[in-house]
């Protein structure tokens, strides 16, 4: 089981400690309720250290990146980043994914071509190796404009600080503006005296804030924790438990259990994500799911009688047939209530539609909303 930079301080810390893609990861520190409270109300901070991080660069960098994600990398500069997904050869998504653009070059003359991908733990291996495949050998060796791809996982330390006074904190930390830092923007700045930290305007609780990524050398993931932690008595630090029901509140799909490789984007409600107007991997394929209807989708809802749906419990129609299943439930610690996502038949998925989840055998009733819940 791998350690993160900050896994000390989460020990130090007193934080219930268990392993997640492989790395040894705290999944809460007081409880669940507390911590989801704290980033809705003030500010977070989340270890994210285990996420993978890829840099592609050279001549064709946007051009292998655009072929195999079903967003519009063309519309990246400098600067911005792109929520999106790689899709597979069934119909499937192999991940979904971040994509940061380092530096950009509409004519491949003045700079080289930059990216960074960030996809989830789990999935660092499987995405690399996916990857890889659609890497053609540069013809012209040595005249610099051969495509690298650099697997930077491992040497990157990643934290998610997060809440409605995130950046206004985090802000005494650097001269650059944070404050005003658009959504899915990024910039490069010095940070707790730290130099070449990336501060990006994202993240996966809906409650504002950024992510910053940084180099795990020498002493600067103490640096910049103890920099955090001492800008503001505060702050907390929050576990993997509180970051699911944070993001589940808003809705947003995680790998393995809302998508995966047998998903496609367009049930997922992905499509936004998803542009026909370019070639990706499997582009027909969506098409003509586009054209001819899905026939199930992922939808939000919330339970009527009493009962916490869980993951794989299945949903079933007011006559006992079988129509979905839930990928993601729990007692949305925010809005009072049992909530969770399914892949329901698409004929049951219109808002307020009754459904029911087989809890322990008994069909307890909910109903189809809309997300983010409310």
């Amino acid at each position: 089981m791998k350690n993160t930079p900050f896994t000390p301080m989460h020990i130090a810390l007193g934080a219930k400690m268990a392993e997640f893609a492989g790395y040894n990861m705290p999944i809460s520190y007081t409880s669940i309720n507390d911590e989801h409270a704290a980033v809705r109300s003030h500010i977070g901070v989340f270890d994210v250290s285990h996420m993978g991080e890829f840099v592609v660069k050279g001549k064709g960098a946007m051009q292998l990146i655009q072929s195999i994600t079903t967003n519009d990398v063309s519309k990246l500069t400098k600067g911005k980043a792109q929520y999106s997904c790689m899709p597979n050869n069934e119909g499937g998504i192999v991940d979904d994914l971040l994509v940061y653009c380092l530096e950009d070059c509409a004519d491949n003359t003045t700079h080289t071509e930059a990216y960074m991908i960030v996809v989830n733990a789990s999935n660092i291996e499987k995405d690399w190796n996916w990857i890889q495949q659609f890497i053609t050998p540069p013809l012209e060796e040595g005249k610099g404009e051969a495509l690298e791809m650099h697997n930077i996982s491992d040497r990157t330390a990643l934290l998610a600080i997060q809440g409605p006074n995130a950046t206004k904190v985090l802000q005494t930390l650097t001269d650059v503006d944070i404050l005003n830092l658009k959504y899915y923007t990024f910039t490069r700045c010095k940070f707790a005296g730290i130099n070449n930290v990336i501060v990006s305007a994202t993240g996966y609780t809906g409650a504002g804030g950024v992510e910053i990524y940084f180099e795990n050398e020498n002493d600067n993931a103490s640096i910049i924790w103890n920099a955090i932690f001492a800008a503001d008595a505060a702050i907390k630090p929050i576990g993997l438990a509180a970051r699911d029901t944070l993001r589940l509140e808003m809705g947003y799909c995680l790998y393995g259990n809302d998508i995966d490789d047998t998903t496609s984007p367009l049930e997922a409600g992905l499509g936004w994500i998803t542009k026909f107007t370019k070639e990706f991997t499997n582009k027909a394929y969506f098409e003509t799911q586009k054209t001819n209807g899905i026939t199930r989708k992922l939808v939000g809802f919330e339970m009527i009688e009493k009962g916490i749906p869980r993951h794989h419990y299945k949903i079933h129609d007011a006559n006992n047939n079988e129509i979905g299943y839930v990928t993601s439930g729990t007692q949305a610690p925010t809005l009072g209530k049992a909530i969770g996502m399914a892949y329901v038949a698409k004929e049951h998925a219109a808002l307020n539609t009754e459904i029911f989840v087989n809890i322990r055998d008994k069909n307890v009733k909910a109903k189809v909303v809309k997300m983010p819940f409310e």
